[in-house]
């Protein structure tokens, strides 16, 4: 049976829970969790086996075979290289930590020199079979070849960011178009599955992102396009809150355990 800690008890955290609690994830054993807030880890682990740590260095220190995180781009940067140096195989969803091309280079040295695995969950978007092989054919073939996101979302959810102002909650406006690496460094915790699917795709530096805030919108609409030559796919998924990122970290653990597996 494998084991996994969770990094990150608030809402995502807990649904990941939830999910063990009610056997969804019966093949693992959920052995450690921490939280900055002590009281989150405690009440996390509360009715399972699991301990409540007060650092990653702790959680790290029980070996787990992978660990789920849950909480921000900032806490996933300072565990996981040493998580993957020891061998242990993250789930992150903070993915878009990885639009630094600095810290993605060092974790995947890391988990080449370990044999450990970085899985990046689909999030709240999906589709990443055939976004890579899309690239892929495009590589192997040098053709040209065009990757993007647009998002729709609530002028609500743009508050005290740098893109929000007040019009903004009588007038659909695109306030941002760029590449998905500029779109991360101005919202760093809005747009991590711009993140994931330009990571599938031509990379954070490359890949367009474009956000369309529209009046009384509640979630998100993510539309992923990748596009060469006789090839193109879209996949626009919506979803009213964030609950589906922690799912999509539940399904991938599901896919790695079943004897048939999901690409």
């Amino acid at each position: 049976m494998k084991t996994f800690a969770i990094a990150g008890c608030g809402h995502l955290g807990k649904i990941v829970r939830e999910a063990y609690i009610n056997g969804l994830l019966k093949d693992y054993k959920l052995i450690a969790a921490y939280s900055r807030k002590a009281e989150d880890a405690e009440t996390l682990v509360k009715g399972t086996e699991a301990k409540a740590l007060s650092s990653m260095d702790e959680v790290i220190a029980q070996k787990p075979d992978y660990i789920i995180e849950t909480a921000s781009i900032a806490l996933l940067k300072d565990f996981a290289l040493k998580a993957l140096d020891n061998g242990i195989s993250i789930i992150p969803l903070s993915i878009g930590a990885f639009a630094d091309s600095a810290f993605k280079d060092e974790a995947l040295s890391a988990a080449e020199r370990s044999g450990a695995r970085i899985f990046i969950p689909s999030g709240a978007v999906g589709g990443f079979d055939v976004l890579r092989t899309i690239a892929l054919m495009a590589e192997v073939n040098g053709w040209d070849i065009k990757a993007g996101i647009h998002t729709h979302k609530g002028p609500n959810s743009l508050k005290n960011t740098p893109l929000y102002s007040d019009e903004l909650q009588n007038m659909e406006k695109t306030v941002f178009s760029g590449s998905t690496a500029d779109a991360i460094a101005l919202l760093p915790t809005k747009v991590n599955v711009a993140v994931a699917s330009a990571l599938a795709t031509i990379g954070p530096d490359s890949a367009k992102a474009e956000i369309t805030s529209v009046p009384g919108f509640i979630g998100d609409d993510h539309c992923i396009t990748v596009e060469t030559e006789g090839l193109k796919a879209v996949a626009d998924i919506y979803s009213a809150n964030s609950d589906i990122a922690a799912w999509s970290a539940v399904a991938l653990m599901r896919n790695l355990s079943s004897s048939m597996v999901f690409f």
